[in-house]
């Protein structure tokens, strides 16, 4: 009867670390996303600004030089910012995945040792 109350205490111990472990990542994944949407809402905000202005810019032109010269400028310069911004989500989704796991890990660890 002892045995089957250690293994009932057994039991209650691993879920509630379990369950902790989960509300843990859960609430670090949260803020993950909500890091990752906010930079997403800053380079679309940049990225709109900056479509206007090179509108602006065209409406104005002379020559058809001109207008090439900026439509080539306003290109390179939203290549660049789009590899930069793939470039930083890329690090931040990585970094969601290893804080949400964290919990994970440091709770599997725990149960092994």
């Amino acid at each position: 009867m002892i045995e089957q109350f250690k293994i009932g205490e057994e039991f209650q111990k691993v879920s509630k670390q379990s369950f902790d472990a989960a509300v843990h990542a859960y609430g670090e994944a949260n803020k993950g996303f909500q890091a990752i949407t906010a930079e997403l809402a800053t380079y679309f905000k940049n990225t709109f600004e900056n479509v206007t202005r090179a509108f602006e810019q065209l409406v104005g032109v002379k020559s058809v030089e001109e207008a090439i010269e900026i439509q080539s400028r306003y290109a390179k310069k939203a290549y660049d910012e789009y590899i930069a911004e793939v470039s930083k989500l890329s690090e931040m989704y990585v970094s969601l995945a290893r804080s949400a796991y964290k919990p994970f890990e440091t709770a599997l660890a725990k149960k092994v040792a």
